[in-house]
């Protein structure tokens, strides 16, 4: 049997996959680009559960797909995930060469301690033919020697190799916290978001103590993007990274959700001490002024818009998410630069 009938199967799948992608991109006012593809593509093909979940939601909440969206979701989701494995696999090679050296020098070490224990066997049987005691005391001296020569190799070997284990094991920590890291802001991705809040949905369920969440969006950012630039926008959504990390507590998690939308999720805080927090944050950036770092230029002032929710025990994290940016969006439609919670909102609300 010919494998040409597979590779056939395998062609037709790929074109309509990405005609579906390029589909749901035409739908959605997607532009064309190479990077925009390979994310919807992905999306088409249902590979990516988070990616999917994620625009799910966007696409249930009628929010719009511009290119600050569509470059999030790519860099969160998408775009270093190749570094990671690169660096994954150098580690993983490191690991292999250490554990091939460490393999040689101990068949190396038995082989010395096998022919040392020969070397004595024919002390001790020189010593029964009552050979010259001179003779039998050079052989003794002569084989301790040997082995204390063995055996500081052998530390040395071994001390060499914890070095390079424990180069080995920051090396892998390093890539670990990357691959948990938003390069842009320095706050957690989006894997270590979905992580940290199914941990603490579970702690929630299991102590009964409350969660809660806030999701963050910069007011009027693609009209900034478009006025300063992308590098401006980047420096913005950095300060704004900045004051939300350190207007929470340690045992709080930080994270950039997509585009230019930040979230936190607050373990054993209420609605109510999640509002509070959140409209802190809020009131901080409206006091921040901008500056542009090539001319010294200060820009427009800068606000953002807070919505907040609680997590209700059983409910899933779509569910939750949904809320939260409900209440965003209530924010948004009243006026932005406000903080709304889920418990403003009515059975009528409609998010943009």
């Amino acid at each position: 049997m010919t494998s040409a009938p597979f590779s056939k199967i395998d062609f037709d799948n790929t074109t309509e996959v990405a005609g579906r992608a390029l589909q749901l991109m035409a739908q959605h006012k997607v532009p064309a680009t190479p990077q925009n593809f390979e994310l919807w593509y992905t999306f088409a093909l249902g590979s990516h559960a988070e990616l999917n979940k994620t625009i799910a939601i966007l696409i249930d909440n009628r929010r719009g797909f511009d290119a600050e969206t569509n470059r999030g979701l790519f860099q969160t989701y998408i775009g270093g995930q190749n570094d990671w494995d690169a660096e994954l696999a150098a580690i993983a090679e490191q690991l292999h060469h250490v554990m091939s050296w460490a393999h040689q020098f101990l068949a190396a070490g038995i082989a010395d301690t096998r022919a040392h224990a020969e070397a004595l066997g024919s002390v001790a049987s020189d010593i029964q033919h009552n050979a010259d005691p001179h003779v039998i005391i050079l052989s003794l001296v002569g084989e301790l020697s040997k082995a204390v020569t063995r055996a500081t190799t052998q530390q040395a070997n071994f001390t060499a190799s914890l070095r390079e284990l424990d180069k080995i094991r920051n090396d892998y920590d390093a890539v670990e916290q990357r691959s948990k890291t938003d390069a842009l802001t320095g706050l957690a991705n989006r894997l270590a978001l979905d992580q940290f809040l199914r941990d603490s949905q579970i702690a929630a369920m299991e102590n009964g103590k409350p969660l809660s969440i806030l999701l963050l969006d910069v007011d009027h950012f693609k009209k900034f993007n478009d006025q300063f630039g992308h590098q401006t926008g980047d420096q913005v959504l950095r300060l704004i990274a900045h004051v939300l990390r350190d207007g929470i507590r340690k045992h709080d998690l930080a994270a950039r959700f997509g585009g230019e939308e930040l979230m936190a999720v607050l373990p054993g805080a209420d609605l109510d001490v999640c509002l509070q927090v959140a409209e802190r944050v809020r009131q901080t950036i409206s006091r921040r002024q901008v500056t542009r770092r090539a001319t010294g230029e200060t820009l427009s002032s800068l606000t953002v818009s807070i919505g907040v929710a609680q997590f209700v025990p059983g409910e899933t994290v779509p569910n939750l998410f949904e809320r939260c940016d409900r209440a965003l969006y209530a924010a948004k439609h009243a006026g932005r630069n406000r903080t709304v919670s889920e418990r403003e909102l009515g059975d009528d609300t409609v998010a943009a």
